[in-house]
């Protein structure tokens, strides 16, 4: 792919995720929420001719950005791990990860279907942020700070059951709390 080509597909993936980040607030007040590929254009500054020429269904934008967005996710833990205590790292992290389920809310229907297809999964998913889990685990016993028992799997699976147990009317703070009480139960007694 041309340099310039490669450039307008980065913008245009990195509107459609600011779109969606601006569509979960919207979601969060109770609006209703569709990405609309004309405003991630707009927000790109191209075309919706070199979108489509890019992203020729919804699906596979929608895709690029979810892919996207748990790579950057993922690839942030190594570097938060290494610059702040484990326990502290873990948590920012997790309100990063708060910020991307968030994010796929607004994917809503969308999101469902590139799960059905096959096309994102759960198992990749799940290896992905247990992977990133590790470096926190991994930092937190060098250091004394967490146990060595528990599985980054299973810390993924508690976030994850966070998420999803949160009453809707408290969902971001609800699960921040019960985030900090699974960091809690990670430190060694």
């Amino acid at each position: 792919m041309r340099v310039d080509a490669e450039r307008k597909r980065a913008q245009v993936v990195a509107a459609a995720g600011d779109e969606l980040a601006d569509l979960a607030v919207a979601a969060r007040d109770g609006e209703p929420v569709r990405l609309s590929l004309d405003r991630v254009a707009a927000r790109a500054r191209v075309g919706v001719a070199t979108l489509y020429r890019h992203f020729p269904t919804r699906e596979a934008l929608l895709e690029a950005v979810y892919r996207q967005e748990l790579t950057r996710l993922c690839d942030a833990a190594p570097e938060l791990a290494a610059d702040s205590p484990a326990d502290e790292a873990l948590l920012t992290w997790m309100h990063r990860y708060l910020d991307f389920v968030d994010s796929k809310r607004a994917m809503g229907l969308d999101l469902r279907n590139l799960i059905a297809s096959g096309t994102v999964t759960q198992t990749d998913t799940r290896a992905r942020l247990a992977a990133a889990v590790e470096h926190f685990l991994t930092a937190g016993a060098a250091a004394g700070i967490f146990r060595t028992d528990v599985p980054a799997d299973d810390v993924v699976a508690a976030m994850a059951g966070a998420v999803i147990a949160a009453a809707p009317e408290q969902q971001r703070t609800q699960t921040e709390r019960l985030h900090a009480l699974l960091v809690d139960g990670l430190r060694r007694r």
